[in-house]
């Protein structure tokens, strides 16, 4: 089902969520919660989201990229449902990039994330995973996992004149690329 998006601004965008328990994930209620999140996602149209996002306090949030997608990046990750998850960071080297977000619509800002990370959660059967992840996919998977520990993109955002309404963006940004 088709849930309504938090935006910037709803405390629950702000909290830690909750680490899910092994009967918590193979319940109806999960089944259901994961539905809820890839309904609303595609209808939104964005490329992952997290359960605080549709106002759920649960560490999960997925991801589905395919291999041609908005952003012109040559990557692509499968539906993938992160639990529990953990980043490890790899590298010192950054990548910069224009995102956005459904809780903060209407914007792109740049933001510079560490390009080279290992991921480690439970998958939807609550069974372990790791894999790294570089350059974009690796920006993908820190955006959507930071929603689970209360941050926004917008909090990367170390100069704030790199913070644009969308349409200025297509206007005035893109065009410069």
């Amino acid at each position: 089902m088709i849930k309504p998006i938090c935006r910037l601004g709803n405390p629950i965008l702000r909290e830690i969520c909750d680490k899910l328990t092994k009967q918590q994930v193979l319940s109806e209620e999960f089944t259901q919660l994961k539905q809820d999140l890839y309904d609303s996602m595609k209808h939104y149209g964005g490329i992952g989201i997290a359960a605080p996002q549709i106002g759920v306090n649960a560490q999960v949030a997925l991801i589905e990229l395919g291999p041609i997608n908005r952003y012109g990046a040559e990557v692509s990750l499968p539906l993938t449902y992160f639990i529990n998850p953990e980043i490890k960071v790899l590298s010192d080297s950054f990548e910069g990039n224009w995102e956005g977000c459904l809780s903060v619509p209407g914007m792109r800002g740049y933001v510079e994330r560490p390009n080279h990370i290992q991921v480690k959660y439970l998958d939807e059967n609550f069974e372990e995973q790791s894999f790294e992840a570089r350059g974009f996919l690796a920006v993908v998977i820190q955006h959507e996992l930071d929603h689970l520990y209360g941050k926004l993109y917008i909090d990367h955002i170390k100069d704030m004149s790199l913070l644009s309404f969308q349409e200025e963006f297509e206007k005035f940004i893109l065009v410069q690329k």
